[in-house]
């Protein structure tokens, strides 16, 4: 029952002729700053926990990079944060909830907006009634910020930050003869990814073992395991496994540009088949859905110049 890969070969390395299928979403970016980085990051990390997908978690959140002291408004150090959801009521929803229970209780920190959009939703504005009556609100320039009182001074927060139209759901899958070389390769692409700007990699450590499709047998389950992609089932249903396949990663990216989704996968792609088949790689193939629910088609074989 199992089908080989058909397509370019890179190093030894099959690129299936399919194409990842990604869809629109809102997105943001706020600047958290802190006495140090050590701060700044705990507040960075917290706010972005439990945001991997938006199946279940509502919005897929990320740490972007940090940010030097002469980037920032306040002339400390900082992280940015990416956050991406399907509409701009989840996202403010969930903006103004990690805010406020992750970002506000974390000792020195501020919150700036990162980006620039027409669009606005809340930020300090529904913060600010932490205060009970005692924030106080300043405008610098066409810019409106909130001082709520909290127990070492003053927690800062800007009024409103864009929300802009985004991409999620790039992604590439790696087959691999093993689990140990299927996650090396996975590492090796996220180190490459993670360096670059405009975009996150929302699951654990930017790896995906839970590839879904859409439905379940059971009808509470809105995505259940892609089966014809378990190793472990390849001998017992139609798959779409060469027989060697004993471990697949998934890697998936959200960016706030079509284009950073597709360097990102080029980059990610690369990465991998420099290890080569040498090291256990099998071949590179992508997640979709039939082309029926996203809108954007991200082509491996365009990607790779095939």
């Amino acid at each position: 029952m199992s089908v080989p890969i058909e397509g370019i070969i890179i190093n030894g390395v099959e690129i299936k002729d399919t194409f990842a299928e990604g869809f629109e979403m809102v997105a943001t970016r706020i600047l958290i700053t802190a006495i140090n980085y050590k701060w700044a990051y705990n507040a960075a990390k917290t706010m972005t926990g439990f945001a991997t997908s938006v199946i279940g978690c509502g919005v897929e959140a990320d740490i972007e990079r940090q940010v030097k002291p002469s980037e920032t408004p306040d002339g400390r150090p900082g992280v940015t944060v990416l956050l991406f959801s399907t509409s701009r009521a989840t996202l403010a929803k969930q903006l103004a909830s990690r805010i406020g229970q992750c970002v506000l209780p974390c000792p020195t920190t501020a919150v700036f907006s990162s980006i620039e959009g027409d669009q606005k939703i809340p930020l300090g504005n529904n913060v600010r009634y932490f205060g009970d009556g005692y924030q106080l609100s300043k405008r610098i320039g066409d810019k409106r910020y909130w001082r709520v009182p909290v127990m070492d001074g003053e927690f800062l927060c800007e009024d409103t930050v864009a929300a802009v139209t985004a991409v999620g759901g790039g992604n590439f899958l790696i087959l691999a003869k093993s689990q140990s070389q299927a996650l090396h390769a996975c590492e090796a692409a996220v180190d490459v990814i993670s360096k670059m700007p405009r975009l996150i990699l929302p699951f654990p450590g930017g790896g995906v073992r839970s590839g879904s499709k859409v439905g379940s047998k059971y009808k509470t389950l809105t995505a259940s395991t892609h089966q014809t992609y378990c190793p472990t089932l390849k001998n017992r249903i139609p798959t779409e496994l060469p027989p060697q396949t004993e471990a697949v990663m998934e890697v998936v990216i959200d960016g706030l540009k079509i284009q950073d989704v597709i360097d990102a996968m080029r980059a990610g792609i690369e990465s991998v088949c420099n290890l080569g088949v040498s090291q256990g790689i099998i071949g590179i193939t992508a997640g979709n859905y039939g082309g029926k629910l996203g809108k954007y088609h991200f082509h491996l074989w365009e990607i790779m110049g095939g």
